[in-house]
Order: structure tokens, then C-alpha cells, then sequence
């Protein structure tokens, strides 16, 4: 193992060189996790040779009893895990101890702050595996072999932490990878057998690979006195070493879900909910899922890694198996083992399996069902719904056969209780609407702020009547595909004609009908000064406080969504406004009582303010102001 004919030293990809500065100044909280990230990879390692060697058991050389071992040596200062699981080339060890390779890198960098105790949290949420090493070594030593190569092709990689690495060519026999680590000074607490079993008791004991460290037994004479020499080291397993999701519930506590959530996730916090579900019948198959706590960086990038483990008759066969789950539910981390796929599946078989389809369905109401039952916990659900309510609200566009079960986990600000917090459901929308409301209302804009002060909502507040506020980007793209929520429809109050249903009595509407005809003239007046700056003018019911609003056809597309095609390169064809005077504002009286000369001015100012209200852009802002400045110094 001394056979060192190529070696070389390499620098670490820069974002390896931040993260490992973070590391070495212990910013985890808790530092014994950087046992249970070894050997999630070390299990990981011999997940993928069971998988290999289905086509090849020659993988295993004989030894197919896959296992991780842990040894410690006190007086040396050094704690070794190994495993004879698929091990690397040294093409595999570069790339993967010398990189991050994981999108939303740059991202994870902007966030951290350089305050220990936050950026401890995010170096947790983005899962950073073999790193984690460096929390308490100084030094590392990787010996790594592929499984089904040459001895001669043995790999070994060492590094200090410090922004370079060395990898030197070995003879290795034992296929797999064995990690050493030169404990710290302060570190060396976990050279201990006591503290070391009880650390994979407590992290790994959900994994079904056995864990296992030595055992010296010592014979016994028959006065009980030990016999010197008769010293026998055995390997003893420290965990239960029994797939979790195949135990029945009933024996499975909280922490033990919990610890088996962070080692399918590769996260350090806690999930918020999950559910286990065993399916018999025409389909067989066992679910775990679980909802995190926090998002991955990477969680809108829609082409990124994604999917539960896929394990079939508890032989693991991929990760991120993306096709049993909808890209709208991509934040749901579990397992999924079943009896119904072959063992040799492929992503591209799966995507031409009908089982796969059934499968998906079911395991997305199962999903549905269990963030309804998260629900009943405002407290709880709020959390979700901050941390993955944008990527949910892709639901209804994507997924019409469960649109109503997702329309019922939406939520949304209000003008309830006019705070931007998203905390409204559909159903509290409904059990508050006034009698005769049969629709329900909302309004779209860029902002809350914009959202909540628009002119639009000024007849509602009159009358009582709740609006929902939305904001967000995804927002008027939602609202498209929902088109009814217990049999109420939904009403843009900016698009179309305002109908507020049985909500008006008929003298109401009977005074706005007069007040329209007596404005006529009013009209007709402004619709020629505007010119084809319009596609129509009215006279409106809606505005209290406002002298004007414009609002678009019904089944036009709003401003928010017309920005964002834009800014996406879409060309999109000129949409002309209806302006909507209000008939009892004093700049309309002033307005109609204008000559000539002053009115077509006031007119161009009035649908202009109404444009900005809306949150739209001005073509000619310049001419604003000039008509503004103007009417100002008459």
C-alpha cells in the first residue's frame, strides 16, 4: 500500500476553500454529526455495489457481506471508517472531494453571513457529507478502491484542510473506501469506544447496513481471573441494522423517523411531519415521506435533483427517483420501496412503466393528505407554507386532478386583517363571505403594499367585502387554472365588470344607472381626448376615494404577468385600458367643468395616474410630468 507512482497536489474548487474555513472553526453546534455524515456516505457506498453487482456479482470479489466498520486508536488520536461498498477511481476522488458538486452552491456562499451560530444552520441545510470531516480532524486520509478494478488502481487522497489536497496512486486489496481522521486536540473525546458506539446508536441505528467495531474478549479461568494471551478481538454490530421503513410503526419512536430523515435527506434539522404507509393488494409497496423543515438551495430550480430513495424489495436501485412524485411536491424527501418493479429498472424504463403512474398517484394524495393534516396546526403549517407555499402554488397548473385538494392547502394575504403574512385559506374565505357574495374576489399586484392600496378595493372596504392580496411572481399565473373553490368562482376586481351579486340592492344599482346616463356627455368627451390611448371609458361604482382606475378585459393578461413575459423576451401585443371615472371625485367635477384647452391635459393626467396605480408603465413619462407641470402652474 506503499506503491506511490503518481502522485500530485491539487487546490480545492474555491467554494471547497470557503466551506472548509467555516468547518475547521467549528461551526457546527454539534459536533458529533460528523459521524453520522460518514456513514450515510459509507452506506450509500454499499447501496450502489448491491445495485451494481445484479449484473455483475463478481463486484463484491467475494466478499458480499456489506458492512462499515469503525475502529479508534486513543494513544494515536485517530478514529477510521471503512466500508467495502463501491468505492472510487481516482477520476471519482478529484471530482468528489475536491468539488461541491451540487447546484445552488453560490447561493449557500451569498447566505453565509460569517455569525457562527447562523451559518452553522445553513452549512446544515445544505448538507455538506464528507466535509464535515474537518469539524474535528486536522488531518484526513481517504484509501479508496472501485469495486471490480485492479489492486494497483487503489487511490489515496490527504489534505490538511488548508486549500489543497494531494492524491497518490496505492495498491489496495480491499475494494471500498477507509477514512482516517487525525482527531484535534479538542476532538479527542471520540477515540472512545463508549462514546463512539453510542453516536451510532443514536444517528445510524435505522441504517440497514451493520455498523460494526471490534470487541476484545478475554478468556476467563475458573477462578474468573482472565488468562494472559488469551486475548480474542471480534466485530461486533452496534446497530439494528434493519431497514426502518420495513418495521411496523407501532415500534418506530419519533427520533428514531427523525434520525432516519436526515440520513435520506443529508439535512441537519428536524422534518416538520411525515408519513409511513404500507400498501397490499394489486400494488405492493411500502412509502416513507417526509415534509422538511427548510429548503435546499436549490429548491426553484426546477431541473435539479429531486425524488424519494427508490428501493425495490429493499435493494436500493436509485436516488432521486423524480417520476413518483409531481415537480410541484419536489421538496418531499423519503423512501419508496416496492415488489412491483424489476429489479434492473432504469429511469428510462421507469418512465414507460404504467405501475410508475399508478404509483405516483397514490403517493401524491398520500403526500396531499398528509400537509392537510399538518394543516390543523396553524403554527406548524405557517412554517410550510413560508418555506415552500411559492413551489405548492405550481400545484393547480400542473396537477388538475388533485386542484381542488391543492386549492384547499393554499394560502393568502387578506384584507381581513390587511398584514402581509399568507395565513388565509380558501375555506376561511368562504365561512366569512357576506350574504349574497357569490364569488371570491382578489387582486393582483407587484408588491403587498401595491396590492392592499389599490384603488380597486375601495368599494369592497365600503361594503365589508374581503379581498385576498397577491403578490407574489407565481400569483396571476395560479389564479389562471383556479377557477372555483366550493363552488364559488373567482373574480379579478381589476379585470371586467365589477359585479358584486346580490351584495348591491336594486336601488343601489338603479342610481348608478342614472348617474351613467347623466355623465354620457362627460363620456364621450374624454374617450375623444384620450383617442386610442383607450379601449373604452365608463363611468364606475367601484372607486370611493379615487377620481379614476383603469381595468383590463376579463381575459386579458395583467401587468404582473405581461412584465414578466417581457422581461423574459416575449413579445407581447399592445393591450388598451378601460378608464373608470368616478363621478363623485372633485378633480372629475373640475374635469368636466375644464375648457377645452385644460381638459384634454386633465384627462391625460387622470388615466396616466391610473396606469401607475395599477403598478403599469408610463410609455411617455416625460409628457406626464409636462401635462402635470402645467395644469399645476395654471
Amino acid at each position: 500500500m506503499s506503491n506511490t507512482n503518481h502522485e500530485e497536489t491539487l487546490g480545492f474548487q474555491t467554494e471547497v476553500k470557503q466551506l472548509l474555513n467555516l468547518m475547521i472553526h467549528s461551526l457546527y453546534s454539534n459536533r458529533e454529526i460528523f459521524l453520522r455524515e460518514l456513514i450515510s456516505n459509507a452506506a450509500d457506498a454499499c447501496d450502489k455495489l448491491r445495485y451494481a453487482a445484479l449484473d455483475n456479482d463478481g463486484l463484491y470479489e467475494g466478499d458480499s457481506e456489506l458492512r462499515v466498520e469503525i475502529e479508534h486508536d486513543a494513544d494515536a488520536g485517530t478514529v477510521t471508517l471503512r466500508d467495502n461498498g463501491i468505492g472510487m477511481t481516482r477520476d471519482d476522488v478529484i471530482a468528489n472531494l475536491g468539488t461541491i458538486a451540487r447546484s445552488g452552491t453560490s447561493e449557500f456562499l451569498k447566505q453565509l453571513s460569517g455569525e457562527q451560530q447562523k451559518d452553522a444552520k445553513l452549512i446544515g441545510q445544505f448538507g455538506v457529507g464528507f466535509y464535515s470531516s474537518f469539524i474535528v480532524a486536522d488531518d484526513v486520509t481517504v484509501r479508496t478502491r472501485k469495486a471490480g478494478e485492479d489492486a494497483s488502481t487503489g487511490v489515496e487522497w490527504r489534505s490538511k484542510g488548508e486549500g489543497e489536497f494531494t492524491v497518490a496512486d496505492i495498491d489496495l486489496e480491499q475494494h471500498g473506501t477507509e477514512i482516517t481522521l487525525h482527531l484535534k486536540d479538542d476532538a479527542k473525546e471520540f477515540a472512545d469506544d463508549f462514546r463512539l458506539q453510542n453516536l451510532v446508536r443514536k444517528y445510524s441505528d435505522h441504517i440497514e447496513v451493520p455498523v460494526r467495531m471490534p470487541k476484545t474478549e478475554t478468556a476467563k479461568d475458573d477462578d474468573g481471573n482472565p488468562v494472559e494471551g488469551s486475548e480474542v478481538t471480534t466485530w461486533e454490530t452496534v446497530n439494528e441494522a434493519t431497514a426502518l421503513w420495513v418495521r411496523p410503526k407501532s415500534e418506530i419512536s419519533d427520533d428514531e423517523y427523525k434520525a432516519f430523515y436526515k440520513h435520506v435527506a443529508h439535512d441537519f434539522s428536524d422534518p416538520l411531519t411525515w408519513s409511513h404507509n404500507k400498501v397490499e393488494g394489486k400494488l405492493e409497496y411500502t412509502s416513507l415521506l417526509y415534509v422538511p423543515g427548510r429548503a435546499p438551495f436549490d429548491m426553484f430550480d426546477r431541473d435539479g435533483a429531486r425524488g424519494v430513495k427508490l428501493y425495490v424489495q429493499r435493494v436500493f436501485i436509485m436516488d432521486d427517483a423524480e417520476q413518483f412524485l409531481p415537480l410541484y411536491l419536489r421538496f418531499i424527501k423519503g423512501v419508496l420501496d416496492t415488489r412491483d418493479l424489476s429489479l434492473n429498472v432504469s429511469r428510462e424504463l421507469l418512465q414507460q412503466d404504467p405501475k410508475v403512474d399508478k404509483i405516483k398517484g397514490a403517493l401524491t394524495k398520500r403526500a396531499l393528505d398528509m400537509l392537510k393534516k399538518l394543516a390543523k396546526d396553524s403554527e406548524q403549517y405557517q412554517t410550510f407554507w413560508n418555506t415552500f407555499g411559492n413551489v405548492l402554488k405550481e400545484g393547480p397548473g400542473e396537477d388538475a386532478a388533485n386542484r381542488e385538494k391543492i386549492a384547499g392547502l393554499l394560502r393568502f394575504a387578506s384584507t381581513h386583517t390587511d398584514t402581509a403574512a399568507q395565513e388565509h385559506s380558501l375555506a376561511d374565505y368562504v365561512g366569512r363571505m357576506k350574504e349574497g357574495q357569490q364569488k371570491i374576489y382578489y387582486v393582483v399586484a407587484d408588491s403587498f403594499n401595491a396590492a392592499k392600496h389599490s384603488p380597486h378595493l375601495e368599494i369592497f372596504r365600503k361594503k365589508g367585502i374581503e379581498v385576498l392580496l397577491l403578490s407574489d411572481r407565481i400569483d396571476e399565473w395560479l389564479m389562471s387554472h383556479l377557477t372555483e373553490f366550493d363552488g364559488k368562482s373567482f373574480a379579478d376586481v381589476g379585470k371586467g365588470e365589477l359585479d358584486l351579486g346580490e351584495v348591491e340592492d336594486e336601488a343601489e344599482k338603479k342610481e348608478q344607472e342614472e348617474t351613467a346616463k347623466a355623465k354620457e356627455s362627460l363620456v364621450k368627451r374624454v374617450k375623444e381626448a384620450l383617442g386610442e390611448g383607450v379601449q373604452d371609458v365608463k363611468v364606475t361604482h367601484r372607486l370611493t376615494d379615487s377620481p379614476a382606475c383603469v381595468v383590463l378585459p376579463e381575459h386579458e393578461m395583467g401587468y404582473q404577468m405581461r412584465r414578466i413575459m417581457e422581461a423574459a423576451g416575449q413579445p407581447l401585443p399592445e393591450v388598451k385600458p378601460i378608464l373608470e371615472l368616478n363621478p363623485s371625485h372633485s378633480l372629475v367635477a373640475r374635469l368636466e367643468s375644464a375648457d377645452d384647452g385644460l381638459f384634454a391635459d386633465l384627462a391625460h393626467i387622470l388615466l396616466d395616474q391610473a396606469i401607475i396605480a395599477e403598478g403599469g408603465h408610463l410609455d411617455d413619462p416625460a409628457a406626464y410630468v409636462k401635462r402635470l407641470n402645467g395644469v399645476l402652474a395654471a
